[in-house]
Protein backbone atom coordinates (compact mmCIF):
# COMPACT_ATOMS: atom_id res chain seq x y z
CA UNK A 1 0.00 0.00 0.00
CA UNK A 2 2.82 2.25 0.59
CA UNK A 3 3.60 1.82 -3.01
CA UNK A 4 0.07 2.69 -3.99
CA UNK A 5 0.16 5.79 -1.76
CA UNK A 6 3.28 7.15 -3.38
CA UNK A 7 1.92 6.59 -6.83
CA UNK A 8 -1.42 8.01 -5.90
CA UNK A 9 0.20 11.24 -4.57
CA UNK A 10 2.02 11.84 -7.82
CA UNK A 11 -0.92 11.34 -10.11
CA UNK A 12 -2.36 14.19 -12.09
CA UNK A 13 -5.82 15.52 -11.27
CA UNK A 14 -8.50 14.72 -13.78
CA UNK A 15 -6.60 11.64 -14.72
CA UNK A 16 -5.13 12.99 -18.00
CA UNK A 17 -1.50 12.23 -17.36
CA UNK A 18 0.17 14.98 -19.50
CA UNK A 19 0.69 18.66 -19.86
CA UNK A 20 -2.32 20.83 -18.92
CA UNK A 21 -2.03 22.81 -22.15
CA UNK A 22 -2.90 19.72 -24.09
CA UNK A 23 -5.85 18.82 -21.90
CA UNK A 24 -8.83 19.72 -24.10
CA UNK A 25 -11.18 19.97 -21.17
CA UNK A 26 -9.26 23.08 -19.95
CA UNK A 27 -9.23 24.84 -23.31
CA UNK A 28 -12.48 26.81 -23.04
CA UNK A 29 -11.32 28.53 -19.81
CA UNK A 30 -7.87 29.22 -21.27
CA UNK A 31 -9.48 30.70 -24.39
CA UNK A 32 -11.63 33.02 -22.34
CA UNK A 33 -8.67 34.26 -20.34
CA UNK A 34 -6.61 34.55 -23.49
CA UNK A 35 -9.32 36.69 -25.11
CA UNK A 36 -9.64 38.89 -21.97
CA UNK A 37 -5.85 39.44 -21.75
CA UNK A 38 -5.64 40.01 -25.50
CA UNK A 39 -8.47 42.56 -25.41
CA UNK A 40 -6.90 44.43 -22.45
CA UNK A 41 -3.46 44.44 -24.09
CA UNK A 42 -4.96 45.45 -27.45
CA UNK A 43 -6.87 48.31 -25.81
CA UNK A 44 -3.75 49.48 -23.93
CA UNK A 45 -1.68 49.31 -27.07
CA UNK A 46 -4.28 51.07 -29.23
CA UNK A 47 -5.18 53.79 -26.71
CA UNK A 48 -1.96 54.37 -24.71
CA UNK A 49 1.30 52.96 -26.04
CA UNK A 50 0.97 53.34 -29.82
CA UNK A 51 -0.20 57.00 -29.65
CA UNK A 52 2.67 57.84 -27.28
CA UNK A 53 5.24 56.13 -29.49
CA UNK A 54 3.66 57.63 -32.61
CA UNK A 55 3.65 61.08 -31.00
CA UNK A 56 7.27 60.68 -29.96
CA UNK A 57 8.18 59.58 -33.48
CA UNK A 58 6.27 62.50 -35.01
CA UNK A 59 7.88 64.94 -32.55
CA UNK A 60 11.28 63.50 -33.36
CA UNK A 61 10.65 63.76 -37.11
CA UNK A 62 9.48 67.36 -36.66
CA UNK A 63 12.54 68.18 -34.56
CA UNK A 64 14.87 66.51 -37.06
CA UNK A 65 13.28 68.30 -40.02
CA UNK A 66 13.42 71.58 -38.08
CA UNK A 67 17.06 70.97 -37.22
CA UNK A 68 17.83 70.16 -40.86
CA UNK A 69 16.07 73.32 -42.01
CA UNK A 70 17.94 75.34 -39.39
CA UNK A 71 21.23 73.74 -40.45
CA UNK A 72 20.52 74.57 -44.10
CA UNK A 73 19.72 78.15 -43.12
CA UNK A 74 22.94 78.39 -41.10
CA UNK A 75 24.87 76.84 -43.98
CA UNK A 76 23.43 79.40 -46.41
CA UNK A 77 24.22 82.18 -43.93
CA UNK A 78 27.77 80.87 -43.48
CA UNK A 79 28.26 80.68 -47.26
CA UNK A 80 27.00 84.26 -47.59
CA UNK A 81 29.39 85.39 -44.84
CA UNK A 82 32.25 83.47 -46.50
CA UNK A 83 31.52 85.16 -49.82
CA UNK A 84 31.38 88.54 -48.08
CA UNK A 85 34.67 87.81 -46.30
CA UNK A 86 36.24 86.75 -49.61
CA UNK A 87 35.10 90.00 -51.21
CA UNK A 88 36.56 91.98 -48.29
CA UNK A 89 39.82 90.02 -48.61
CA UNK A 90 39.94 90.82 -52.34
CA UNK A 91 39.41 94.51 -51.58
CA UNK A 92 42.07 94.42 -48.87
CA UNK A 93 44.51 92.71 -51.26
CA UNK A 94 43.81 95.34 -53.92
CA UNK A 95 44.36 98.13 -51.38
CA UNK A 96 47.58 96.56 -50.14
CA UNK A 97 48.87 96.12 -53.70
CA UNK A 98 48.02 99.75 -54.44
CA UNK A 99 49.73 100.92 -51.24
CA UNK A 100 52.79 98.82 -52.05
CA UNK A 101 52.93 100.21 -55.60
CA UNK A 102 52.51 103.77 -54.31
CA UNK A 103 55.22 103.25 -51.70
CA UNK A 104 57.54 101.73 -54.28
CA UNK A 105 56.97 104.66 -56.66
CA UNK A 106 57.50 107.16 -53.83
CA UNK A 107 60.71 105.42 -52.78
CA UNK A 108 61.93 105.38 -56.38
CA UNK A 109 61.21 109.11 -56.74
CA UNK A 110 63.02 109.84 -53.46
CA UNK A 111 65.95 107.62 -54.50
CA UNK A 112 66.13 109.35 -57.88
CA UNK A 113 66.09 112.74 -56.21
CA UNK A 114 68.81 111.70 -53.77
CA UNK A 115 70.84 110.18 -56.60
CA UNK A 116 70.50 113.36 -58.67
CA UNK A 117 71.55 115.49 -55.67
CA UNK A 118 74.49 113.18 -54.99
CA UNK A 119 75.50 113.24 -58.66
CA UNK A 120 75.33 117.05 -58.64
CA UNK A 121 77.45 117.19 -55.47
CA UNK A 122 79.92 114.73 -56.97
CA UNK A 123 79.94 116.74 -60.22
CA UNK A 124 80.81 119.87 -58.27
CA UNK A 125 83.55 118.00 -56.40
CA UNK A 126 84.93 116.61 -59.67
CA UNK A 127 84.82 120.09 -61.27
CA UNK A 128 86.69 121.58 -58.28
CA UNK A 129 89.23 118.75 -58.37
CA UNK A 130 89.72 119.19 -62.13
CA UNK A 131 90.18 122.96 -61.66
CA UNK A 132 92.77 122.33 -58.96
CA UNK A 133 94.50 119.77 -61.21
CA UNK A 134 94.53 122.28 -64.09
CA UNK A 135 95.89 125.00 -61.82
CA UNK A 136 98.55 122.65 -60.47
CA UNK A 137 99.40 121.50 -64.01
CA UNK A 138 99.57 125.08 -65.28
CA UNK A 139 101.74 126.05 -62.34
CA UNK A 140 103.92 122.97 -62.92
CA UNK A 141 104.12 123.75 -66.64
CA UNK A 142 105.21 127.27 -65.75
CA UNK A 143 108.02 125.83 -63.75
CA UNK A 144 108.95 123.40 -66.55
CA UNK A 145 110.65 126.20 -68.51
CA UNK A 146 112.66 127.14 -65.46
CA UNK A 147 113.54 123.50 -64.77
CA UNK A 148 114.41 122.94 -68.43
CA UNK A 149 116.57 126.03 -68.53
CA UNK A 150 118.36 124.99 -65.31
CA UNK A 151 118.80 121.46 -66.66
CA UNK A 152 120.16 122.79 -69.98
CA UNK A 153 122.63 125.02 -68.11
CA UNK A 154 123.90 122.09 -66.04
CA UNK A 155 124.19 119.74 -69.07
CA UNK A 156 125.94 122.33 -71.23
CA UNK A 157 128.27 123.23 -68.34
CA UNK A 158 129.29 119.65 -67.94
CA UNK A 159 129.66 118.98 -71.65
CA UNK A 160 131.37 122.19 -72.66
CA UNK A 161 132.91 123.11 -69.38
CA UNK A 162 131.43 126.64 -69.42
CA UNK A 163 127.99 127.74 -68.27
CA UNK A 164 125.83 129.28 -71.03
CA UNK A 165 124.09 132.62 -70.56
CA UNK A 166 120.40 132.78 -69.65
CA UNK A 167 119.58 134.54 -72.96
CA UNK A 168 121.21 131.73 -74.98
CA UNK A 169 119.26 129.08 -73.05
CA UNK A 170 115.97 130.97 -73.58
CA UNK A 171 116.62 131.32 -77.31
CA UNK A 172 117.44 127.62 -77.62
CA UNK A 173 114.31 126.57 -75.74
CA UNK A 174 112.17 128.95 -77.80
CA UNK A 175 113.38 127.30 -81.01
CA UNK A 176 112.43 123.80 -79.73
CA UNK A 177 108.92 124.64 -78.49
Amino acid sequence: MANAATTAGTEQPHGSGGLPQFDTSLWPGQMVWFLIVFAVLFALMAKVFVPRVGGAIADREDRISGDIAQARGLKDQAEAQAAEAEAEMAQARARSHKLAADAKARVQVEASARQAAEEARLGESVAKAEAQIRASRDQAMGHVREIASDTVKVIVARLVGAEPSAADVKAALAERS
